[in-house]
């Protein structure tokens, strides 16, 4: 199915994958900062209760060129702000009301650089300034907040460097324990536990089917079996990678797995996407070369998607170059969604000329219908989970985020289910057999929707 270079290419991406994953801070992030001239600099968000609580562990602070001892140390320092907020405090700085975002009674200022200053001594000795401070912060107002450093001096022709520990948490009150998963994900382990059981439940049945249909089973039907495995698994991962951060705060190599398993999913599933659009194995048992070249495509771009996943996820806002990744994986998800569309329709076209000179009318016609259906299947699948989910998200409340994860989810488990539904095997499945009693009514159907506009 995949030519050999394929293969040794893949089997390269997938190391250099492996090689960029490191342990995911989660919601306590290690941030390194380096000479950075910008004046805010966005480094975590997080769902906060009534009982939230930010510990922050900075270390090693220094600027460059070096600050001199009158250096106004209140323009710098960390804050807390809701996106509605951080609109009010552009304007506030737009119209002059305030020079510095840590001046505004909008945002929660957890930490300004004048406390690192110490008090003139009775003796009048000289005490140098510390480099270094640590601070808890609590959170009385549920919200979204995101974390931002802010460097307000000379439009950021002064540079810093500092080793930012940071952890967002809500306690408990009836307990005391910490949960680091921020309100909106908390649900997520449960909701990704339950999906995994309902893959292992499709699994079994799907075994099941294989072996009460052994005649009728293509190879393409242990590949979907093996998609269902890989999703499994990849929701397993995910849920304890979850768990495990809501306990502790960090994945642990929960991570690695979960990346791992995205890989392979991601992969499997466009490509066979790509394998049941151009009819292999139960209509025809190879490819032709522009099939070959769509699966070369889709497969390199896949992993620089999963590439651009794992670097979004854990360099966090912070980066310089997060926005660029981000924009890098959404490029690439949507060539990728839309390369897959074009076998459907070759095998469409494929078909249609079929019926002009095989006379075999009413096998045509239900192929025809078959992957008529698949192709708007398709498209309704990435329409939802491309642009639909991600509408959840932003008028969804901070409390209920999870919703958007679960509809992902529901669409991709009813995805799967017609696919398999749809291409079961079957000796005398409905969807290729010949009737002749109605071939005359499928001669006329195909003579009146002859085009099949997509």
């Amino acid at each position: 199915m995949a030519a050999p270079p394929l293969a040794a290419a893949l089997l390269g991406a997938f190391l250099a994958l492996l090689l960029l994953v490191s342990p995911a801070a989660a919601e306590i992030r290690e941030t390194v900062i380096r000479a950075d001239p910008r004046t805010i600099i966005p480094l975590d968000e997080f769902g906060f209760s009534h009982q939230g609580i930010l510990e922050l562990n900075v270390t090693g602070i220094a600027f460059d060129p070096p600050a001199s001892p009158d250096l106004d140390l209140s323009q710098f320092g960390f804050f807390l702000s809701t996106l509605d907020a951080w609109v009010h405090v552009l304007r506030q700085l737009q119209d002059l009301d305030v020079t510095c975002a840590l001046q505004s009674d909008l945002v929660k200022l957890a930490y300004s650089f004048d406390r690192l200053k110490p008090p003139s001594n009775p003796a009048g000795v000289p005490v140098a300034r510390s480099s270094s401070f640590s601070v808890a912060f609590r959170v009385s107002e549920p919200g979204q907040y995101t974390l931002v450093f802010a460097n307000c001096l000379n439009g950021g022709d002064l540079k810093i460097s500092m080793d930012v520990s940071s952890a967002m948490y809500n306690v408990d009150p009836a307990t005391g324990q910490r949960a680091y998963l921020s309100v909106g994900a908390a649900a997520l382990p449960s909701i990704y536990f339950l999906f995994c059981l309902a893959y292992a439940a499709l699994v079994a049945a799907w075994v099941s089917i294989l072996l009460r249909k052994r005649a009728a089973v293509f190879r393409i039907h242990y590949f979907m079996l093996a998609v269902l495995v890989l999703k499994g698994f990849n929701l397993l991962a995910e849920a304890e990678d979850k768990s495990y951060i809501e306990r502790t705060g960090t994945a642990h190599g929960w991570d690695v797995l979960f990346y791992i398993f995205s890989f392979l999913r991601g992969i499997s599933l466009f490509t066979l996407i790509v394998l049941i659009g151009t009819g292999w194995s139960f209509l025809k048992p190879y490819l032709a070369d522009r099939e070959k070249k769509v699966l070369m495509v889709v497969i390199p771009l896949q992993v620089v998607a999963n590439i651009a996943q794992v670097v979004i996820d854990e360099s966090g806002p912070y980066a310089r170059d997060w926005v660029t990744w981000r924009q890098v994986f959404l490029l690439v998800d949507v060539v990728c969604c839309c390369a897959v569309l074009f076998p459907i329709v070759w095998s469409i076209k494929n078909l249609r000329e079929a019926a002009r000179s095989d006379g075999k009318a009413a096998v045509n016609l239900m192929k025809l219908t078959l992957f008529r259906q698949y192709y708007v299947v398709v498209i309704c699948y990435i329409y939802f989970t491309r642009v639909v989910v991600y509408a959840l998200v932003t008028i969804t409340s901070y409390r209920y985020l999870w919703t958007s994860d679960m509809a992902r989810e529901v669409a991709t488990l009813a995805f799967y289910m017609f696919t398999g539904y749809r291409f079961r095997p079957e000796v005398h499945n409905p969807y290729f057999a010949i009737d002749d009693e109605e071939e005359e009514a499928a001669a006329e159907a195909l003579k009146l929707d002859d085009e099949f506009e997509l």
